[in-house]
C-alpha cells in the first residue's frame, strides 16, 4: 500500500512537470530567484506554481515508523503554526491524500555514529509535496528544508514548486559551547540545539571542565563538581535528558574535559592531581595559567580511569574529547620529581611529556569503549592513528594530520567569540589552502569541522547573540557543495533564516532591545533610546582578543556583562550596508549606463544615513552611567556623519575637496577610530566614509565617457 501510494505520488508528479515545463536548475543553488534556504541544498530545481499552506495542511508518515520521528512531527507542525500564525492541529492523513508524504526506508543507528546516512529529496508541486529519506536523520533535515519553504504569498502561507536532491558535504558538522568558563544553564543549550537543527549540524561539543569551572556532576569524585563548579553543574539527570534532547534532533553530543591544562577547577577538590601542592581556588580570571595534571602520578590516571569510564555511560557518543591544548609547562619544569622522570624516561620535552600523558589517557578512553578527540597540541609522534584532531591553527595543521593519517576537524576560522563577520567565517573551508591539495584518500580524513562559541565574554543573556545567525554561514559551509560562496546571497539568506529562528525561541535578536533599555535607564525619553540605539546599530566589539588586551581593569568571570560592547551585535548589518552602498556609489557614479534616478537614489541614501549619525550625539543625553561611558564614541559618530556629508557635497558640485580639508577629514576619522577603540568598540560606517573622502580629494569630478571607436 505505501509503495501504491509513493508511486502513485510519482506519476502526479512527473504529469505535473512534463505539464509545465518551466523547472530551472539551480544547481549549487546560487540563483537569484532560487527558495531562500540555509544551507543551500546539493541540487534545487525551481518549477512554477506554490503549494498552499492553509488549516487543511496534513502529514502521512509511511516506512519505517518510530517514536522519535512522531516527536519530530510535533516540532515540526509546532513551527509551522509559529511561522504562519494559524492553528495546526496535526492531522494524520491516508498517503493518497496527504499534503505532505513522507517516507523513511530505515532505523538509523540507536546511538547516532559519524557518516550515518543524512540524504533527503523533497519534491513539491501546487497539488502536494513528497519528501523520502533513507534514515530518520535525513527526514529530520527535509523538514526544516521545508518549513524554510514555507512563506506568505498574495493567496496565502504557501510553499514553491521545487525538486530538490540534498545531502551533506561533511559527516561531521558541530558547534561547541563553552559552558565552564561561563555557566549555560538548560534552556540555553536546548535552544541552541534547535538552532542547530534548523541548520542540519549535526555534533554539540559540550566544553564542560576549564579553569573556571568542573561542570558535570561527577557520583564517584563529588568534590570536583561540589569543590570546582561554585554550584552551578549539570546534574547527571539533565546531561541525559540534553543527550535525549539533541538525539531527538538528529545531534551527536560530544564531551570535553580539558585535560592535562585549562584543569585548575580540578585541583580545588583534587589537589594531589597537580603539579604543585596548592592550595586551589577556581580561577576567576582569563588566560593560559600555570596549573596542569601530574603525568607522573599513578592516582591521576585511577581518577581519570573512573571518571571516563562514569561519563562514558552517560555519553552515548562513540568520541570522547579530551582537550590537551595550551600547556605552558610551568609547574612541570618547577617540579623535580617529574623533571628526574623526564630524564628516567628519556622524555626531551615537555612536548614529549605530554605526549606520554595523551598516550596514556588514549589507552583509558579506548578502555571504555571510545575513541580521544583532541586540539593541535597532542598530535606528536606516536600518536595512535585513531584519535581526532580538532585545528584551531588552521588548514596547514589539518593538512599534516590527514597526510600522517590521523582524521581531523577544522575550527580554525569558526571562533565566533572573534567577532568576525559572517563572510570572513563564511570564507574559511577545511578543505583549502593546504589541505586543498590532499589526495582523494587524505581529503576523506577531514571529517568536517566546528564553530567554537568560548564564553569569556558571554552569558546566558547575551550567546545566543554571539552565536547565531553567523553561525548559520559556518552550518553551509560545512553542508552544502564548495561551489556555494556568493556572499550577498548568504547575507540575504542568512537575514531570512535569523527571523525563522526567533520562532524557535532564540534569542540572538529580541535580547538587543532589552539590553539597550537597561543601558539607557527607566528614565530615558523615546528620542533618547533612539539615539542610542543608532549608535548602536553601528558599532561592533573589537576582534579577535583586543578585548582583553584594552581593558582598562581586568575581566573576570565575576565582572557584570551590561556595557554597550557586550550588547552590540557581533557583525552591524546597518554598518555593512552602509559600507557596501559607498563602494556601488564610488564605483557607478561615473557610468553613463545606469538606469534613471539609481545614482540620485544612491545619493540620497547615503545622505540620509550620514545626516543621522551628524545630528544623533545631540539627542544622546541620559544620566546612566552606561551610555556616559560611550559619549565619545558617539561624539566621533558625528564627526564620521560630517565627514561623509563633506564628501558627498563635493561630488554634488564636482569640485575636488581640497588636500588640507581632506587630510583634516581623514584625522577626525581616524581619532574617532582610536577613541571608540579605547571603549572597546569599532565604527564600522569610518571604513566607507574614508573611501568618500579620499575619492573626494582625489577626483570629484567624472571624466567624459571616451569616444567611440567607429
Amino acid at each position: 500500500m505505501e509503495k501504491m501510494a509513493y508511486w502513485g505520488w510519482k506519476k502526479r508528479l512527473g504529469m505535473v512537470l512534463v505539464a509545465s515545463g518551466l523547472w530551472a536548475q539551480a544547481g549549487a543553488a546560487q540563483q537569484v530567484n532560487a527558495p531562500s534556504l540555509m544551507p543551500m541544498p546539493s541540487s534545487v530545481q525551481v518549477g512554477s506554481g506554490s503549494l498552499a499552506i492553509d488549516a487543511n495542511f496534513s502529514v502521512a508518515l509511511t516506512g519505517h515508523s518510530e517514536a522519535r520521528l512522531d516527536r519530530a512531527m510535533e516540532r515540526f507542525y509546532r513551527q509551522l503554526s509559529r511561522q504562519t500564525g494559524m492553528t495546526l492541529a496535526r492531522r494524520n492523513a491516508d498517503a493518497s491524500k496527504a499534503t505532505l508524504l513522507i517516507h523513511t526506508e530505515r532505523a538509523s543507528k540507536p546511538a547516532q555514529e559519524l557518516g550515518e546516512d543524512e540524504s533527503y529529496s523533497l519534491e513539491v508541486i501546487a497539488t502536494g509535496a513528497k519528501l523520502n529519506a533513507a534514515t530518520p536523520l535525513g527526514t529530520m533535515h527535509g523538514l526544516q528544508t521545508f518549513l524554510q519553504l514555507v512563506d506568505v504569498s498574495p493567496g496565502g502561507f504557501a510553499t514553491p514548486a521545487v525538486i530538490i536532491q540534498d545531502q551533506p558535504r561533511f559527516p561531521w558538522r558541530g558547534l561547541m559551547i563553552d559552558c565552564a568558563r561561563h555557566f549555560m544553564p538548560m534552556e540555553v543549550l536546548k535552544r541552541n540545539l534547535d538552532g542547530m537543527e534548523a541548520v542540519k549540524m549535526n555534533v554539540f561539543h559540550w566544553h564542560l571542565s576549564e579553569n573556571q569551572g568542573f561542570r558535570p556532576e561527577s557520583r564517584k569524585f563529588p568534590k570536583l563538581h561540589g569543590l570546582g563548579s561554585d554550584g552551578l553543574y549539570y546534574t547527571q539527570e539533565e546531561m541525559r535528558e540534553l543527550i535525549e534532547y539533541a538525539r531527538d534532533r538528529g545531534i551527536r553530543v560530544v564531551p570535553e574535559f580539558d585535560i592535562p591544562g585549562h584543569s585548575t577547577a580540578w585541583f580545588v577538590g583534587h589537589p594531589e592531581l597537580a603539579s604543585d601542592a596548592g592550595p586551589y581556588e577556581v580561577e576567576r580570571r582569563w588566560g593560559v595559567f600555570d596549573p596542569a595534571m601530574d603525568p607522573t602520578n599513578e592516582k591521576v590516571y585511577r581518577v581519570l580511569d573512573e571518571l571516563i569510564g562514569e561519563m562514558a555511560k552517560i555519553f552515548p557518543d562513540r568520541f570522547f574529547h579530551i582537550g590537551g591544548d595550551e600547556v605552558n609547562g610551568k609547574q612541570w619544569d618547577a617540579n623535580p620529581k617529574i623533571q628526574a622522570f623526564k630524564k628516567e624516561h628519556r622524555l626531551k620535552s615537555n612536548e614529549a611529556l605530554q605526549a606520554y600523558f595523551s598516550g596514556r589517557v588514549q589507552k583509558l578512553v579506548t578502555k571504555h569503549g571510545k575513541t580521544v578527540v583532541g586540539w593541535d597540541e597532542v598530535l606528536v609522534e606516536g600518536v595512535p592513528k585513531d584519535i581526532v584532531i580538532q585545528s584551531w591553527r588552521g588548514q596547514a595543521s589539518l593538512a599534516k594530520a590527514a597526510k600522517d593519517g590521523y582524521r581531523g576537524l577544522l575550527s580554525n576560522g569558526y571562533y565566533l567569540d572573534l567577532g568576525w563577520s559572517a563572510a570572513r567565517h563564511y570564507a574559511g573551508d577545511p578543505l583549502s589552502g593546504d589541505a586543498a591539495n590532499l589526495s582523494a584518500e587524505q581529503q576523506q580524513r577531514v571529517l568536517g569541522g566546528e564553530s567554537c562559541m568560548w564564553s569569556e565574554y558571554v552569558n546566558a543573556e547575551n550567546v545566543d547573540s554571539r552565536i547565531w545567525p553567523r553561525n548559520a554561514a559556518i552550518a553551509e559551509r560545512l553542508w552544502s557543495p564548495q561551489s556555494v560562496t556568493d556572499v550577498p546571497s548568504m547575507y540575504q539568506r542568512m537575514e531570512a533564516e535569523s527571523q525563522r529562528l526567533e520562532w524557535l525561541g532564540l534569542t540572538h535578536r529580541t535580547y538587543y532591545r532589552l539590553m539597550l533599555q537597561r543601558i539607557a535607564g527607566a528614565n530615558a525619553t523615546p528620542e533618547e533610546f533612539a539615539a542610542l540605539k543608532t549608535l548602536a546599530d553601528v558599532v561592533e566589539p573589537v576582534k579577535d582578543y583586543a578585548r582583553q588586551k584594552t581593558t582598562p581593569v581586568e575581566a573576570t568571570s565575576a565582572t557584570p556583562l551590561y556595557r554597550l560592547v557586550d550588547a552590540v551585535n557581533l557583525e552591524s548589518d546597518r554598518g555593512r550596508r552602509f559600507n557596501e552602498l559607498a563602494d556601488k556609489y564610488l564605483a557607478s557614479r561615473c557610468r553613463q549606463d545606469l538606469a534613471a534616478g539609481e545614482l540620485e537614489k544612491m545619493v540620497e541614501q547615503l545622505r540620509s544615513e550620514l545626516t543621522i549619525w551628524q545630528e544623533n550625539d545631540l539627542r544622546l543625553h541620559s544620566t546612566s552611567f552606561l551610555v556616559a561611558e560611550v559619549a565619545v564614541p558617539s561624539k566621533g559618530l558625528s564627526a564620521i556623519g560630517a565627514a561623509g556629508l563633506g564628501a558627498l557635497e563635493a561630488f554634488l558640485k564636482a569640485e575636488r575637496m581640497s588636500d588640507a580639508a581632506a587630510k583634516q577629514q581623514l584625522g577626525l576619522i581616524d581619532s574617532a577610530l582610536a577613541d571608540a577603540f579605547n571603549k572597546q568598540l569599532i565604527l564600522i560606517p569610518a571604513a566607507g566614509v574614508k573611501k568618500l573622502v579620499e575619492a573626494a580629494a582625489s577626483n570629484a569630478g567624472c571624466a567624459p565617457p571616451a569616444p567611440s571607436s567607429n
